[in-house]
């Protein structure tokens, strides 16, 4: 299995000077199973250069969203092969708690009139949905994808993904580790924080071992205390995380829209100074791709 980072800014896109080397577009990750299998993380305005990159026919593409906040689906009405006839575009996400819409609402809503200038019926490809349930796998192709509840102020799934090869990966989309709203000595803190324990062991089980950990990592730590809520992690958290779960690399991902490429490598390098994390840790840059091959039954 191999991956390549098409868009790895959080929030809104930031072409400009300051972020050439790292990247401007927002989420997108393309992911080429051992079969040839075409998987696609998100679908922010990263997804257009992808698209670009593509033969336009005979195509079939799944998608995986992990949450409908326009930073991860803003690039899907231009993601050019679903103007294809003989195209099949498979879109995978959640179902909304609160609408009870599934993930065919990212596309029905962005193709209004009153938004976008084509309307879903002049789509030339089959563009199927399919609404996920967390913890049920799904089998796309040769990999195997289990997703797993993370919490963001909307419903927010992760996505681990297993090859027949044995190379695996997890993707956080966004992701804030959960904090205990109540005080020590509140009445409904234990019961809370059991709550908070089970969901973080849950998700350490679920990344357990993967040979590359991408993980929502907005904030220094100075940051996330003016952020509570805002639905993203640290690049600390995001080290503990990959530390607990054995991953074998570690993928710092979503960079803040404010931070210049500058400001990415002078926090990178305050990370490796201060040390002790076992994981080799790399910052997500845009174009940059991976391959998790398999030694002697050991992925690399």
């Amino acid at each position: 299995m191999k991956f390549k980072f098409w868009g790895v800014r959080g929030s809104i896109a930031t072409p400009g000077p300051s972020t050439v080397k790292y990247g401007g577009n927002t989420t997108c990750i393309e992911v080429t199973s051992s079969a040839g299998d075409l998987i696609i993380l998100d679908a922010g305005t990263g997804i257009h250069a992808l698209a670009q990159r593509l033969p336009q026919q005979a195509l079939t593409a799944h998608i995986l969203i992990s949450h409908t906040h326009w930073d991860h689906i803003q690039g899907l009405p231009f993601f050019l092969p679903m103007f294809k006839a003989g195209n099949i575009i498979n879109i995978y996400g959640g179902l909304e708690p609160l609408t009870h819409q599934g993930i065919e609402r990212a596309m029905h809503v962005q193709l209004q009139h009153s938004y976008f200038p084509i309307s879903e019926a002049q789509l030339k490809a089959e563009v199927r949905y399919f609404t996920l349930k967390a913890g049920a796998p799904i089998t796309v192709g040769s990999v195997r994808v289990t997703p797993t509840v993370l919490n963001h102020p909307v419903y927010n799934f992760g996505y681990r993904l297993d090859d027949s090869d044995g190379s695996s990966l997890f993707f956080t989309g966004d992701y804030e580790p959960q904090l205990n709203p109540y005080q020590p000595d509140h009445p409904g803190y234990p019961a809370m924080q059991e709550l908070i324990e089970q969901k973080h062991e849950e998700v350490i089980a679920a990344m357990a071992g993967v040979d590359a950990l991408i993980m929502d990592s907005s904030y220094t730590d100075a940051e996330y205390a003016n952020r509570h809520g805002w639905g993203h992690g640290t690049y600390r958290s995001a080290m503990n995380f990959a530390a607990q779960a054995g991953a074998k690399r570690l993928f710092l991902t979503h960079h803040e829209p404010t931070r210049s490429d500058a400001d990415l490598e002078a926090i990178f390098e305050s990370l490796l100074q201060v040390g002790g994390s076992e994981v080799l840790v790399c910052l997500a840059r845009e174009g940059e791709e991976f391959e998790l091959l398999l030694v002697s039954g050991q992925s690399e």
